[in-house]
């Protein structure tokens, strides 16, 4: 026998622990690496998802040019005025008078939450302005409002 082939079943021993495994025997050991990669494609997929989950119900939101661009970072307390005029606080339904209250208590608990308003560009000023007017009876003055941006595309000349 070769000095090589005598110095890899020496190797190979060693990284056995020192048994022999007899051939054609099941080795019982755990092969991770294909849960580690099934683990990491999950969490990329998470990583890039989360992003696109916004807080709250969908609105069309009034198109402005600009517009300031805020991640939703799971720190708002975020209202919702519909076009035909329902409101929600961070999707769920709720009614006007009592928006004072549940701002307290999400204040109570996470002291720096701030308050995001999006109204459906098709709902009446009143009805966005009587949430404004119920949110600044917490003593919140400021108030985030929600819009998209206008796409324009510059042509080059």
């Amino acid at each position: 026998m070769s000095a090589t082939k005598l110095q890899t079943r020496k190797i190979r021993a060693h990284l056995r622990g020192g048994k022999k495994h007899p051939k054609g025997q099941v080795k019982a050991d755990i092969n991770v690496t294909p849960l580690v990669d099934v683990v990491l494609v999950l969490l990329i997929i998470f990583m890039v998802v989360t992003p696109m989950i916004a807080g709250g119900v969908h609105v069309e939101l009034p198109r402005t040019e600009n517009h300031s661009k805020k991640p939703d970072d799971g720190k708002d307390i975020i209202f919702s005025v519909t076009a035909d005029k329902r409101l929600y606080a961070s999707g769920q339904p709720i009614e006007l008078k009592r928006i004072p209250g549940y701002i307290e208590e999400q204040k109570r608990r996470y002291p720096e939450k701030t308050v995001f308003l999006k109204g459906d560009h098709k709902a009446t000023y009143g009805a966005v302005r009587d949430v404004m007017e119920a949110i600044h009876k917490t003593g919140i003055e400021d108030v985030m409002l929600g819009t998209e941006e206008i796409k324009t595309t510059k042509s080059e000349h």
